[in-house]
């Protein structure tokens, strides 16, 4: 079980812009890295987009496209459903 103020990835994909502009509360950006430390799948994903965005030059508007998302969170919960398996 979850607690309360624990982040979920879906949360974590959501506010990932914010995170890499520098934009989040203190509290946010706390709960975020507090989440990348558990959670080596969305790590793997902050990297990636810190490569696309180093290799494209700049993070501009919404950085990720709805329907990435959505993949993104697709692979999450199927790579979580193997893991309780």
């Amino acid at each position: 079980m979850t607690g309360s103020n624990e982040m979920a990835c879906q949360e974590l994909v959501e506010l990932i812009t914010d995170y890499l502009e520098d934009a989040l509360s203190p509290g946010d950006r706390q709960r975020f890295e507090e989440h990348l430390a558990l959670c080596p799948d969305c790590r793997n994903y902050l990297a990636q987009m810190r490569v696309t965005i180093r290799l494209t030059g700049a993070l501009k508007g919404d950085a990720i496209p709805s329907e990435l998302r959505k993949q993104f969170l697709g692979v999450l919960r199927q790579m979580k459903r193997r893991q309780l398996h």
